[in-house]
């Protein structure tokens, strides 16, 4: 993770002295290099668009591949790669991670960067790095028939091991003297937005306050977060598929509570069905394993009879692995390409009804909707007396809970958005012990048909059904917590 503030100078500007820092003791440097990098993305900025660097650079001591990915103001996760001999084909492991953004467009050379960089590196008494402030002179040129060339000059002081306080404080010298907060996010952006400018997502215009802000507004928040977590599901990161699915129902969910603001989206509903549902085979399988493994830990070792844990931990990984590979198939693909392509078209233009020109607060009646949506949904529940009917009314209470709890957030109304988690989470610890009895049964007919010990299986499957009938007898108790708590609320 790249943490740096960087600053516009003047030409004649000269740093500050940097001594008595608290917990700096040593200034080292400052150390010259010259560093070419060359910079790709595709003819019409896609990249730029969404504040994403692709580069490859020669010089100094990070020579290679470098992508830039924006996580927060002044915070970039990065991705290298080694140099490669090509000087124009970006390697296939970035240029995968910026499909998103690129949706199979070529990625070409747009600008080369020739910078002269003097290094300062700040260290505490153990000799390790905490900030390191790169004085740069740029000469930035804009490839093509007719090319645009700028120089300029400009300091970044980026953390390495110290923390943002010590940061804080570097920026406020740095300023004193002379500095300003920099014009733009990087050297790219700047030389980019100077020669052609730079085509933004489009996001409507709506009226201050209105309905249409606030759902447009959250809508694309959401966006946002799917297209931020796309690259680390690529990559498998911990938690990635998990927060990508649940920008998926977040969208879904809004477009079904607020289709008297935005209309005509069913079609993108079910297309962002399709995506939760991709990911959700991998998010549960990772679930489910992780369940079993805490169980296993728990039990005493005489209960752990033959190669159970092999089959509920390894075998399942394996299904989880392909099922990321699926993940990844559906990513590459012009399925996912046209359902990015109709959010970003949803965003530029909604279309907004009447409605989306009432006050804000008039969602809040939207989301007492939601709530009463679940009540509804529990009483239908209690008039079932088959089990197995019950069962699936109880899954629709919970499901009619998750979209309240999102409406509710979308809206900021905290308080009701945690009665409907209440209920959502009792109903899906039932759920969740009632689908591991499921696929314990089925693990255990595996293991019967290749000869192998069931005891554990049965002793597993034991305590989920314990766990699930534990949450079912919670769950009245909870309710009518919940039900008396929104009622005060709404």
């Amino acid at each position: 993770m790249e943490i740096e503030d960087k600053f516009d100078v003047p030409e004649g500007y000269a740093l500050p002295d940097l001594t008595g820092l608290p917990g700096c003791d040593e200034i080292v440097g400052p150390k010259s290099h010259r560093l070419v990098a060359i910079y790709f993305d595709t003819p019409d900025l896609r990249l730029a668009a969404r504040g994403i660097t692709l580069r490859r650079r020669r010089g100094g001591p990070d020579l290679g591949w470098h992508l830039k990915l924006p996580k927060a103001k002044g915070v970039r996760q990065e991705v290298t790669c080694p140099l490669t001999p090509s000087t124009k084909i970006v390697p296939a492991e970035l240029a995968g991670l910026v499909l998103a953004s690129t949706r199979g467009a070529p990625l070409t050379p747009v600008a080369e960067l020739d910078t002269r960089r003097s290094v300062t590196h700040l260290r505490n008494g153990a000799g390790v790095r905490l900030v390191e402030i790169a004085d740069d002179r740029v000469k930035g040129t804009v490839l093509g028939d007719e090319p645009y060339v700028e120089r300029w000059r400009e300091v970044e002081a980026e953390l390495v091991e110290g923390d943002e306080r010590l940061l804080r404080k570097v920026g406020k010298r740095l300023r004193k003297a002379g500095a300003s907060p920099a014009g733009s996010a990087s050297k790219l952006d700047r030389l980019l937005g100077a020669a052609r400018g730079i085509p933004r997502p489009q996001i409507a215009r709506t009226a201050p306050g209105s309905a249409g802000e606030a759902v447009v507004g959250y809508l694309a928040s959401q966006v946002a977060a799917l297209l931020a977590e796309d690259p680390r599901v690529r990559r498998n990161e911990e938690d990635a598929v998990h927060k990508m699915r649940v920008a998926c129902r977040r969208m879904r969910s809004a477009l079904k509570s607020f289709k008297g603001v935005v209309a005509g989206t069913r079609p993108l509903q079910d297309e962002l069905r399709w995506l939760g549902e991709v990911l959700g085979e991998a998010r549960d399988l990772e679930v489910i394993r992780e369940r079993f493994s805490r169980a296993l830990d728990g039990l005493d070792g005489d209960l752990i009879v033959g190669p159970v844990r092999a089959r509920l931990g390894s075998d399942l990984l394996d299904d989880e692995h392909e099922a990321h590979d699926r993940i990844r198939e559906a990513l590459g693909g012009e399925r996912y390409f046209a359902l990015l392509d109709a959010l970003d078209d949803l965003l530029a233009t909604p279309a907004l009804t009447k409605g989306a020109g009432r006050p804000a607060a008039s969602l809040a009646a939207v989301a007492a909707k939601g709530w009463h949506r679940v009540t509804r949904a529990y009483d239908a529940a209690q008039e079932m007396e088959d089990p197995a009917a019950r069962e699936t009314a109880l899954h629709e209470v919970r499901k009619a809970a998750k979209r309240a709890r999102y409406t509710a957030e979308s809206l900021g109304m905290t308080a009701l958005a945690e009665q409907a988690e209440a209920v959502q989470e009792v109903l899906g610890a039932h759920q969740d012990g009632v689908v591991a009895q499921r696929r314990l049964a089925d693990e255990a007919a595996a293991a019967r048909q290749a000869g192998e010990d069931t005891f554990t299986y049965g002793v597993l499957t034991g305590l989920e059904r314990a766990r699930a009938d534990r949450a079912d007898a919670d769950f009245p108790a909870v309710w009518r917590k919940t039900a008396e708590a929104a009622a005060r609320l709404l």
